[in-house]
């Protein structure tokens, strides 16, 4: 039998240029009178640790556990995080006010080869709330060379180059790293993504930053890291995977280093699970109420399943519609 057990997190919170207020919708009680563009709810990086908030383990750091319990807690499929003393993955939401810069993260051979204990960054999004107007960007709308791109970025014109999506509530977005992309003003998501804070922004909308200055951007970077290869991408429809007994699966991204699903349960339906020893799972309630793995979550709330954890149950009196994280295929 293992120490550990499901885990909830004390959440932390960025002030950024581009952020709102609007979190607040989601539980979040957030500093006053800042702009808050992101809550970290489950991370273990430099730039931001969330204490875990229940159990024996309360007020410690995922880092310390990963150190006293390696793959027991992330799995043998992470295996080489547990390694290196890092946890893989980091959940956290997004509310843009105004857009992202338009940015791009670099892979893991490119962390591995230029950054110092970095990793690469693939993430996905779900979109939690999104004005008429909301949109993404992601790649490009025709086929363009790394100079022409710089290009584009010097002359004012790089606006017209970048493929951008419209969504909604309930649309999920992959985005792989290289994808030159950005989210725009008028929408809050959840995201799961590998555990880097690395960004490269090609181009910034002229913002000012704090300071009334531009931002800082690094588009001569950006470009080396960057994929030309995503010309006119849409929003795709999930696969569904698995529907029974009043719950149906859906599979949304899947990369080299985890792999996404949305859950739908109908009033009274019941998830069997089983942490298996290969890898830790992540579970999020979007919408509604669920008691996952005995951890009571509202919406919008994350708790971790240790890799070495074994069977599990998630259940909902109401209804609920739930978001999976686990090792990527």
């Amino acid at each position: 039998m293992t120490e550990l057990y499901p885990m909830i997190f004390n959440t932390i919170y960025t002030e950024d240029v581009w952020g709102g207020r609007n979190l607040s919708k989601f539980g979040r009680e957030l500093p006053e009178g800042k702009r808050i563009g992101q809550s970290w709810d489950i991370a273990d990086h430099k730039d931001g640790m969330t204490p875990i908030a229940n159990g024996k383990f309360a007020g410690r750091n995922l880092s310390d556990l990963i150190k006293e319990f390696g793959e027991e807690l992330v799995g043998s499929k992470f295996a080489w995080f547990a390694e290196q003393g890092k946890f893989p993955l980091l959940v956290k939401l997004l509310d843009a006010r105004q857009n992202l810069s338009l940015q791009v993260h670099p892979d893991d051979a490119y962390a591995k080869a230029h950054l110092d204990h970095e990793l690469g960054k693939n993430e996905m999004w779900v979109v939690l709330e999104a004005d008429p107007s909301a949109s993404v960007t992601l790649g490009l709308t025709e086929k363009m060379t790394a100079e022409e791109l710089l290009e584009s970025v010097r002359d004012g014109t790089v606006e017209d180059k970048i493929n951008i999506i419209p969504i909604k509530r309930g649309d999920y977005i992959c985005v792989p790293a290289g994808s030159i992309h950005a989210l725009m003003a008028g929408a809050v998501v959840a995201e799961i993504q590998q555990n880097s804070n690395t960004t490269y922004r090609v181009y910034d909308w002229n913002r000012p930053g704090w300071d009334g200055k531009p931002r800082e951007l690094q588009t001569e970077l950006a470009v080396k890291v960057s994929r030309f290869d995503q010309i006119g991408l849409r929003i795709m429809p999930p696969q569904v995977i698995e529907e029974q007994g009043g719950m149906k699966r859906e599979k949304l991204c899947v990369n080299s280093t985890f792999t996404t699903e949305r859950i739908y349960l109908e009033p009274g339906a019941v998830f069997e699970g089983d942490c298996d020893g290969s890898t830790l799972e992540i579970w999020g309630v979007l919408e509604g109420r669920a008691d996952v793995a005995g951890i009571s979550l509202d919406s919008v709330r994350f708790t971790l399943l240790p890799a070495a954890l074994g069977p599990y149950t998630i259940k909902t009196t109401d209804g609920a519609v739930l978001l999976r994280a686990y090792a990527g295929e």
